[in-house]
This record gives structure tokens, C-alpha cells and sequence, in this order.
């Protein structure tokens, strides 16, 4: 496991619950180069460290039994929601050992999203503002994997100034590139960036080229969301999974009070626009994002990304940084 204690205390969506119950209520997956192994048991979800404490095999190949147990696929042996082995199926008349538990952390359901806590949550998971009001539609994007640390893959989803180069006549157009002056603050909620205007060709579905107004906020290290203030609202929230310090998992809830389209064609939208950023942040060196300022140049269109590594160096943060 890599130990960075700004990420080790700090929620990470790790799998839709659906994909959770696709596989029979057991799973796997890899944060912070810890597998884990995530599971139903009963209505909670269960996270624990991957593997059986008898002879090291993977729980996640294994099955739930009667609901609220896991089993293990080697020789059988089966632990209780609490991490606890209460069944070795060689020996039914043994009691298992004390010593026989699972290594455990901490695991709950938002947004449709499993969230793991490796360390001891030091924060709540992140309010994502529209994900109750009836009136949005959601559509879930990803999971997106990248050869890249997540810092650099937020801040990718913070920059807007490439919008008219790697989306060119989607999200922006290199005749009108400029960004004018926006206000950016840190506060105790993470960085705010408000009233960030691009130039789009069809930024509304009419055909007709205009500026947007976004707002962007970072929530937590790997967490941010953006905001488009139209008539027909439009948000984001973006969340990585760190499965290697250069490798991470990118997912999207994209949220809208309009309807046109299929989910399909409005995934498949998103799904362009990931694979356009992929090669790009993939490229970038050093791959660790450098959180002194002096390590590259920036200029005024890049506050928010400014205010981001001011704000990872403040918190302490060493994971995907340099």
C-alpha cells in the first residue's frame, strides 16, 4: 500500500454498486496499490484487504453465502460481515482461531458509487449539489483508465484553455481561444473557481457559436466538479480512483435538466472526450504533477490549476506529486 496519509484518511470511488451486483455481490479492485476486495453482505457493503488469511488467496474470487458471508474459494473458509473467519470446513468441529480475521477498512454506498477509506476517514464523501433534485438527468462515464497520476488528470479536467485545441469544434474553437479574467478562491471547502467564460461553436444544441460560463470546484484531492451556467443546466463530478501512483481510473456522473438524446449517445459524447484528453495527460512529464511553482511556467488562464497545487502542497499531499 502507498503511504500518504492525505489519501490513506480519504474516500475513493472505487466501482458503480451495479457492477457490484452484476458479479454476484463480490468483487475486486486496486487502490493505492492495495487489492481489496469489496462485497455485500446483507444490504452494507463490506472492503477488506484481498486476501485470506489461511493461504494469502484472493476473497474476491470467492463467493457471499447465506447473505451476509464471504467464502473463501481455497478451502472454503468463511468470515463474518465484521472480517471475523467463523467457519473452517476441514475441522467443523474447531472453533477457527482467534488470529483468523480479515484486514478490514472502511466502505459506503453515494451516488450509486462504492467509496473505500483505507485509513481512518478524516473527511465526509463530497456533496455533489444536483444528485437529489428530481429534475436532472444522470448518466454515469467511465471508468476511464489512465497511465497517469490523478493530480494530473484533474487538473487536466480543470483547464479549460485547451478546450480549442485537443476538443477543437466541440468544446472550443482555435479561431476564439482566449480566457478572460475569472476569480478563483481556497477556502476550508477546497479551491472555487467561478465565472470561467470559453468560447464555444454549439454550446447549446442551436448550431450558433458563444461564450459559457462555468464554475469549477475541487472538493478533495481526486474529487472536483464543474457547473455550466446556462438555462439548460449541465454539471459533472469527477471522481479518480488511484490505483498506482501513474495509474487511475477517471469516472463521471453527468448530470443535465435537458433530455435530448439516449443515454447511450450522451456516453459516447463523454467517452470522445476522455479518449481525445487520454494520450495528452498520458504525455505530460514529469509524470509526478510539480507542486512548486517555479517547476513550470503559468500564466493567468491557468489560476485554477494554480490554486490546485497551492492547495495539494498545503495539505501535505506526496501521492502523484513531486
Amino acid at each position: 500500500m502507498i503511504q500518504d496519509p492525505i489519501l490513506l484518511n480519504d474516500w475513493h470511488a472505487v466501482m458503480p454498486i451495479s457492477q457490484l451486483v452484476e458479479q454476484n455481490g463480490v468483487a475486486g479492485a486496486r487502490v493505492m496499490g492495495e487489492d481489496i476486495v469489496i462485497w455485500k453482505a446483507g444490504d452494507e457493503v463490506r472492503a477488506w484487504k484481498d486476501l485470506c488469511i489461511h493461504r494469502g488467496t484472493r476473497l474476491s474470487l470467492g463467493e457471499v453465502r447465506d447473505g451476509d458471508t464471504l467464502m473463501c474459494p481455497y478451502h472454503g473458509w468463511t468470515y463474518d460481515a465484521d472480517g471475523k473467519c467463523v467457519k473452517i470446513p476441514a475441522h467443523p468441529e474447531q472453533t477457527p482461531p482467534t488470529k483468523a480475521v480479515a484486514i478490514t477498512y472502511h466502505a459506503q454506498v453515494a451516488y450509486e458509487m462504492v467509496w473505500v477509506c483505507l485509513g481512518e476517514p478524516a473527511y465526509d464523501i463530497p456533496v455533489f449539489e444536483e444528485w437529489d433534485d428530481e429534475s436532472y438527468r444522470k448518466i454515469l462515464c467511465g471508468a476511464y483508465e489512465f497511465n497517469a497520476t490523478g493530480p494530473r488528470m484533474v487538473e487536466n479536467f480543470l483547464d479549460v484553455a485547451h478546450f480549442p485545441f485537443v476538443h477543437e469544434n466541440i468544446l472550443g474553437t482555435q479561431e476564439r481561444p482566449e480566457i478572460p479574467e475569472y476569480d478563483v478562491i481556497t477556502d476550508e471547502n477546497g479551491v472555487t473557481a467561478s465565472d470561467i467564460k470559453v468560447f464555444q461553436p454549439n454550446p447549446d444544441g442551436s448550431g450558433k457559436p458563444n461564450w459559457v460560463s462555468y464554475t469549477y470546484k475541487v472538493y478533495r484531492p481526486l474529487v472536483a466538479y464543474f457547473r455550466k451556467e446556462a438555462e439548460q443546466k449541465f454539471a459533472i463530478l469527477l471522481m479518480v480512483t488511484p490505483i498506482e501512483e501513474v495509474k487511475s481510473l477517471m469516472w463521471m456522473w453527468m448530470v443535465m435538466t435537458h433530455g435530448e438524446g439516449t443515454d447511450e449517445t450522451l456516453r459516447a459524447f463523454q467517452d470522445e472526450i476522455a479518449l481525445q484528453d487520454l494520450p495528452i495527460v498520458q504525455s505530460q512529464r514529469p509524470e509526478l504533477l510539480p507542486l512548486d511553482l517555479q517547476d513550470e511556467l503559468h500564466l493567468r488562464s491557468d489560476k485554477t490549476a494554480i490554486a490546485y497545487r497551492k492547495w495539494l502542497n498545503e495539505l501535505g499531499l506526496t501521492f502523484g506529486t513531486s
